[in-house]
């Protein structure tokens, strides 16, 4: 947010005059639509025409005889965030520059060429062209080297990521020419891709656990995710012959209501079930019911939840809990209740406002408080001093109402969705070392792959694993790997922690492995090696694993 003026006291009351004017006249002009809930884009959403009144005076009279100069369009944005910091955390502005970038990870697709790539010893590496993608189809592989973007150069200890990115993307249609160095080919190789659409998955993995049980991470709800929901579980039917399905939506922010809830239509086989129902005070009651239109028959349930579980996540963890269809494992989700729609200003910038809240099928809220916005901000940091992530007997609900299960059991609302196994949070994991130690993983274990892996021709491999699931069980970092990597590290601090700190050893040789596993298998390989020392999903295998998962809830 913008900082005050401190130059006078007039700079400090104007803005907030000026935003008063503003806001009431966007409030008073917006159309709000009955039935679009969880940020979309309504189309014909529009400020109504009027004749300038006291918000283009004030401008004016600012512009005119204010006795400093001032940047009028930083005014407005002021004027907004503050106007908006007083109605909820969730009501957002959104200026034009920004809306494109966060509009495309809901819509599900961005335009570019199409790469996944890294930055190592200042020089973009391919890592992995998108499947039938714009460079898929140019013919840029893995492992090349890009020296050039266009007519710019980009080599060079300067890199940065974001730079890089603006510059691949671009308007669908248009082409660009990419300079690339390839292994044993010291020519620079020129290629021009026609950038495209290219999707954003918000299904990070979808594999076999064991023989009955599949899990599927989503990372998001975007409009994409019911469809990439479906053709992954189909897969994993026909193919592996699923039963049993595992629905990870740890750290899963959220996003469109509809997507949510057409996934809970595949794992409801009744008709007119309420799923969630959502409720403002200009918006009118809108229940969203089962359709009897599953595709597949599925046994037992378990959905991972944790402290960044929000929005379209917790309605999916609450409408499952409330039917007791499967069983909920992990920590107090978020507790984001509140349902916003995005309105596109005249300048192309945005707000998303909230218009209602939404209520899980026993009829609770699971919004929580935030009379002081102060606190909201800091709730992660509460959990943790609380002891409330390491220990479930910590948790007080923040609403004693009870609301009841279709079996009877007691549920809580008022600030997220109580799991209904508890699994402490690793501490370890949690540690920031590891976040800082994530990019010199990503280095060392490209290079290491790139000088073992598999060779075309048959040959010998320390990496000749029959399939993923061998790797994952039979594969181990060596102390030697360990060494080098540790070695490999230029950050002082971090190396010195990395050498000394033993007990961080068995999960630096995790990542290592998992990191690893994903440029052999992917994302599945990366949460295969992952996935195998996670408690909370050690836990969801062995309920499912019972005759009759749900009666375990009776004994918790």
């Amino acid at each position: 947010m913008p900082q005050h003026s401190t130059h006078t006291s007039n700079k400090f009351w104007l803005p907030l005059a000026f935003a008063f004017v503003l806001i009431l006249g966007i409030l008073l002009g917006i159309k709000l639509q009955k039935e679009v809930p969880i940020v979309p884009s309504p189309k014909g959403a529009q400020l109504v025409e009027r004749q300038p009144g006291k918000l283009e005076e004030l401008l004016r009279y600012i512009e005119a005889r204010y006795v400093d100069k001032v940047d009028r369009d930083e005014l407005i944005q002021q004027a907004i965030d503050n106007i908006l910091a007083e109605l909820d955390p969730h009501s957002t502005y959104i200026p034009a520059d920004q809306l494109q970038r966060i509009n495309e990870q809901l819509d599900g697709n961005f335009e570019g060429i199409g790469i996944e790539f890294l930055i190592v010893s200042d020089t973009i590496i391919v890592i992995k062209p998108t499947k039938d993608g714009p460079s898929d189809k140019a013919g840029i592989i893995a492992g090349d080297k890009i020296v050039s973007v266009g007519d710019s150069s980009i080599v060079g200890n300067k890199l940065n990521e974001t730079n890089i990115i603006d510059s691949l993307r671009g308007a669908r249609g248009t082409t660009v020419k990419i300079g690339i160095v390839r292994e044993n080919q010291p020519v620079i190789q020129y290629f021009d891709v026609t950038r495209d659409e290219i999707p954003i998955n918000s299904v990070d993995a979808a594999y076999m656990l064991n023989q009955n049980t599949g899990y599927i991470k989503l990372n998001r709800f975007s409009a994409t995710t019911h469809t990439e929901f479906l053709r992954n579980l189909e897969q994993m039917i026909d193919e592996k012959g699923l039963k049993n399905i595992v629905i990870d939506v740890r750290d899963n922010p959220g996003g469109y209501l509809q997507e949510a809830t057409s996934i809970l239509n595949q794992l409801f086989t009744e008709k007119d079930k309420l799923l969630v129902y959502t409720e403002g005070r200009n918006v009118h009651r809108s229940d969203y019911e089962t359709t009897a239109h599953s595709f597949f028959s599925i046994d037992n349930i378990a959905v991972l939840v944790d402290e960044g579980s929000a929005s379209a996540s917790e309605i999916l963890a609450g409408a499952i809990q409330d039917y007791d269809r499967g069983v909920i494992i992990g920590r107090r989700t978020f507790g984001k209740g509140l349902v916003q729609e995005q309105y596109t200003l005249s300048d192309d910038s945005a707000i998303r406002l909230t218009v209602a809240r939404y209520y899980t099928p026993s009829g609770r809220s699971i919004q929580k408080s935030y009379e002081d916005l102060d606190s909201y901000g800091e709730d992660l940091n509460v959990r943790l001093e609380s002891g409330e992530l390491f220990s479930g007997k910590q948790l007080t609900p923040a609403d004693t109402t009870p609301y009841y299960t279709k079996d009877g059991r007691v549920v809580y609302g008022g600030g997220g969705i109580i799991p209904d196994i508890f699994i402490p949070l690793d501490s370890a994991k949690a540690n920031p070392y590891f976040a800082h130690l994530q990019p010199f993983i990503r280095k060392f274990m490209y290079q290491y792959f790139q000088s073992n892996k598999p060779r075309p021709d048959g040959g010998t491999s320390v990496l000749a694993y029959n399939g993923m699931e061998d790797f994952v069980d039979n594969f181990e970092i060596s102390d030697q790997v360990l060494q080098s990597f540790q070695a490999s590290i230029n950050d002082e601090k971090l190396l010195i922690e990395a050498k000394n700190v033993q007990d961080r050893i068995p999960l630096t040789k995790l990542y290592l492995k998992a990191r690893l596993a994903k440029h052999l298998y992917d994302e599945n390989g990366l949460y295969a090696v992952l996935n195998a020392e996670d408690d909370v999903v050690k836990k969801a295998i062995q309920i499912l694993e019972m005759p009759s998962p749900i009666t375990v809830l009776e004994e918790n």
